[in-house]
């Protein structure tokens, strides 16, 4: 084969280098140069490199597509059983999300507290008094956040997630400090407003013509010098849900015409790996204008 005459030309050139080159007759060297023609080796040489080349650079190619169709694949694809609980969803808006949690298909729920609030929590950055967990599953963040200084409700549609939540949590230490509700947040008309009210992966699941009516209950359920916390998630531009995709601006439509105004909106450094860069940490409170006084 080619490659192997080369390696025997190459053999024969080394061999007698030193002594044609320094033979003082030229006639000698020219006799040998035409026998073994390096010109012709040299060529050889450089087509075998070029065929290297070619051959280095098709699998990197083909690597690279092979990269590009899994993160695109990876892209497209929906998280294990959405599919399946926006049939639901859209088949049943009330008794879905019971036929959610009754097959386990509760990709939002993280089975633990969100690191977010234990982290405001920890560092005394929450507001004391009454607190409204809407939408609040198995209950984490609300156990996670209830202490002496701050008691919480945890409200949730699902009769099989509120059981589930008195089931995890009712023998814990702060037990005296938070309580689960199955109810419509909606049509929930408590005794006592709150002074902090969470909002994580609730906002995202209602219908968006829902929003307003979000923003309207906020209003009604919150003290008037109290604080509304709402986790942004999915900021993304898919289309369809639950879980709809969210914007600042989203909430912002919804908030402003109830007296909200943003004091702080930041991308949640500790959201968890697969929400990382699609969440945001939004504090809100209300002005209310001298005109309404």
């Amino acid at each position: 084969c080619e490659l192997g005459w080369v390696r025997v030309a190459n053999g024969i050139v080394n061999r007698y280098h030193t002594f044609f080159f320094s033979f003082s007759g030229r006639n000698l060297a020219s006799i040998i140069l035409r026998a073994f023609p390096l010109r012709n080796i040299l060529r050889t040489q450089a087509r075998l490199r070029m065929m290297r080349h070619n051959s280095n650079r098709e699998g990197q190619q083909q690597s690279i597509i092979r990269e590009t169709n899994t993160n695109t694949n990876s892209v497209k694809s929906s998280p294990p059983g959405l599919d399946k609980i926006q049939q639901l969803i859209h088949s049943d808006s009330t008794d879905g999300w019971e036929k959610c949690w009754e097959q386990g298909l509760t990709p939002w729920d993280l089975g633990r507290p969100t690191p977010v609030i234990v982290h405001l929590h920890r560092t005394h950055a929450l507001p004391k008094g009454r607190a409204l967990v809407p939408g609040c599953g198995t209950g984490h963040d609300v156990v996670a956040i209830a202490c002496a200084d701050r008691y919480v409700v945890g409200l949730d549609i699902s009769d099989k997630a509120i059981k589930k939540a008195t089931e995890l949590h009712s023998s814990l230490p702060n037990e005296n400090y938070f309580t689960f509700l199955k109810t419509d947040f909606f049509t929930w008309h408590p005794t006592e407003l709150f002074d902090l009210i969470f909002d994580y992966t609730f906002f995202c699941a209602i219908e968006p013509d829902m929003r307003s009516a979000w923003a309207s209950q906020i209003r009604d359920l919150l003290k008037p010098d109290g604080e509304l916390i709402t986790l942004m998630f999915p900021i993304s531009d898919h289309v369809g849900g639950p879980p709809y995709k969210v914007s600042t601006a989203d909430y912002e439509e919804v908030l402003h015409p109830m007296g909200f105004k943003a004091i702080s909106i930041l991308e949640n450094e500790l959201a968890i790996g697969p929400r990382k860069g699609r969440e945001k940490l939004g504090r809100w409170k209300r002005f209310i204008s001298q005109s309404s006084l």
